[in-house]
């Protein structure tokens, strides 16, 4: 947080206008720490949480966002709250944002991949989001962004506040190289208002891309989640998010690890669930 080193008298309003500037800096700091109580208040560290990260050997952070109690618990705060790109979690968005937008009418309509050779056979296939999104194909979510278009897609992402909220010219590269970022704390909320059909969007719209990343559901539990890979400047980040909706409570969650090897790219979902776990869910 920015905090001036004084508080000039002339920029102070009436009444206050007249009080030393000693006293002002003395009530300004006052009510800078009790925001900052207010906001750590909210925040609680699992020793188990970590030791999961420990014993794998992982340098990663895991968030748990309660939504009805306004509480985060998780491991390495820090990490938490710093940006890094969202790799194919912004599936999540760009799904919301071509269905807002009329560039595709629906998860099922069929998108081209364009015919280049890819990383995977399975992108090798024209389809519709539902199934891209499962095999988190990036050609088709990147055909879906060229027909969204730049502006469109920078009103929408700044309308969903969606991290730093900055898409630079790139309009099918921008989550897989930047400059958009995201911390896993902002992942949480954006999901919880997902889940609880909060964004700016038409409930139906919501209501589809949630069904299609739901992973699992019993009795009284739904689970959702979306998995993401990147790499900038040699510099990998693996993603898993989503959120556990139990009875009539929502809980969304992050996590994001340093990945130096290919043996890590499984212990996203991995950690994932047994934090997830470890926490009581689901």
């Amino acid at each position: 947080m920015n905090m001036p080193t004084s508080l000039s008298a002339a920029n102070v309003p009436h009444p206050c206008r007249g009080m030393s500037t000693r006293i002002m800096q003395g009530v300004f700091a006052a009510a800078v720490l009790f925001a900052c109580a207010a906001h750590a208040a909210g925040w609680k560290d699992s020793r188990e949480v970590g030791d999961i990260f420990r014993h794998a050997g992982v340098h990663g952070t895991f968030v748990l966002y309660d939504v009805s109690a306004q509480t985060f618990t998780g491991h390495d705060r820090k990490r938490a709250e710093t940006r890094f790109i969202p790799a194919s979690t912004f599936k999540i968005p760009n799904t919301l944002i071509g269905l807002a937008t009329g560039a595709v009418k629906s998860v099922d309509e069929v998108l081209p991949y364009g015919g280049a050779p890819q990383p995977f056979k399975s992108w090798e296939k024209d389809m519709g989001l539902r199934e891209a999104i499962v095999i988190s194909n990036v050609p088709i979510y990147q055909e879906l962004a060229r027909r969204i278009g730049l502006e469109r897609m920078k009103d929408y992402v700044s309308r969903l506040d969606y991290g730093n909220r900055e898409i630079g010219s790139a309009v099918d590269t921008f989550w897989l190289a930047g400059p958009l970022k995201i911390s896993a704390v902002e992942q949480t909320r954006f999901l919880a208002k997902l889940a609880l059909g909060e964004l700016p969007f038409p409930k139906d719209i919501q209501g589809a891309v949630r069904e299609i990343i739901r992973l699992e559901q019993g009795t009284n539990w739904k689970f959702y989640g979306k998995t993401g890979l990147g790499n900038v400047a040699g510099v990998g980040v693996g993603w898993w998010v989503g959120w556990v909706q139990r009875d009539d409570r929502v809980y969304a969650f992050a996590l994001n690890m340093d990945v130096r090897s290919e043996s890590d790219v499984g212990k996203r979902v991995e950690l994932g669930k047994a934090s997830l776990k470890a926490l009581g869910l689901p």
